[in-house]
């Protein structure tokens, strides 16, 4: 696409709360299932993992089913940018011929978190099947040329749902285990791109 869009203007955002308090609410929110073969995603109720996020599951063509993490630890988050609209990243991840899809996805006008996939289940995200295993993938609306994409809501909503990605799995909140989809060995992506700041991302995440 071509052109950049006009981003509406940010709503006041009330003050997140802490990670302690999001990892309290999860215990209630989120709805164990039972445990899976591995192998394609079958039709089951959707819930969420983190108690900020709204199911919009991903089709189930577009993931594995697992059992993570006692099938494959989870020591990683990889951050993308989709190169779409938030409204457009959903349909395809929706769509069951595209054979990708996301954890999460995060909208740039004020922060939204859509949960795509479970944190269990593998997400078709890295384009290396290792690292899918082993991590959660964040989507982020936008283009990687086009920083205006990457609002305060965004870097604040997505520092906060990192964060308690990585308390809940040990994940240590550094530059080693929070990658770039352009990290991630054998990709041709280079997201997140040169305009997200990495700098700030990470503090935010060990200060969220």
């Amino acid at each position: 696409m071509t052109g950049a869009r006009h981003l509406p203007a940010l709503p006041h955002l009330p003050h997140l709360p802490s990670r302690r308090r999001l990892l309290q609410a999860g215990a209630a929110v989120a709805i164990p299932g039972a445990l899976l073969p591995a192998g394609r995603a079958d039709a089951r109720a959707q819930a969420v993992d983190y108690p900020l996020a709204e199911s919009v599951p991903a089709s189930t063509s577009n993931y594995t089913v697992s059992s993570r993490p006692s099938s494959y630890r989870i020591d990683h988050v990889v951050i993308h940018v989709t190169q779409e609209t938030y409204a457009d990243a959903v349909k395809i991840f929706q769509n069951p011929a595209k054979q990708v899809s996301t954890h999460y996805l995060v909208r740039s006008a004020d922060g939204h978190i859509a949960q795509c996939v479970r944190e269990k289940n593998i997400a078709w995200h890295a384009g290396n099947w290792d690292y899918n295993t082993r991590s959660i993938g964040i989507e982020h609306e936008g283009w990687v040329d086009k920083p205006a994409y990457f609002t305060d809501a965004m870097y604040e909503a997505s520092a906060a749902l990192t964060a308690s990605v990585c308390a809940r799995y040990g994940v240590p909140m550094d530059r080693a285990h929070i990658i770039g989809h352009v990290e991630v060995p054998g990709t041709d992506h280079t997201d997140p791109g040169p305009y997200w700041d990495w700098t700030r991302y990470i503090r935010m995440v060990n200060f969220a």
